[in-house]
């Protein structure tokens, strides 16, 4: 398939980080550009409870649904989070599309 791709933005806990990759691989190999987070702050990257950034990530990753087509929460076992349910809010005042792995 070659032509226009969709954007799509991962959101979700970053606890579920093989569920992410998981869907990221699929979500690419059925034709979409996937846009995903870059620290997986509850799978052992420290870095993301340092000073300032997790605001900053929170507020980078609703950059990254602006530049979505749509978004794709991973909500295994039906967990939302604060920050997700904030990236959810956004998405939906912002007219993107919502879906979600269950």
């Amino acid at each position: 398939m070659v032509g226009k791709y969709k954007v799509i933005t991962l959101c979700g806990s970053t606890r579920f980080k093989d569920d992410f990759l998981n869907e990221q691989k699929r979500l690419t190999l059925e034709g979409n550009i996937v846009i995903s987070v870059g620290l997986f702050g509850h799978s052992g990257d420290d870095e993301v409870w340092t000073e300032n950034t997790k605001e900053m990530l929170d507020d980078m990753h609703k950059r990254k649904i602006d530049m979505a087509d749509e978004i794709f929460v991973i909500n295994k076992g039906g967990y939302i989070g604060s920050s997700t349910k904030s990236e959810i809010e956004y998405a939906a005042k912002t007219g993107k599309k919502v879906n979600y792995l269950e």
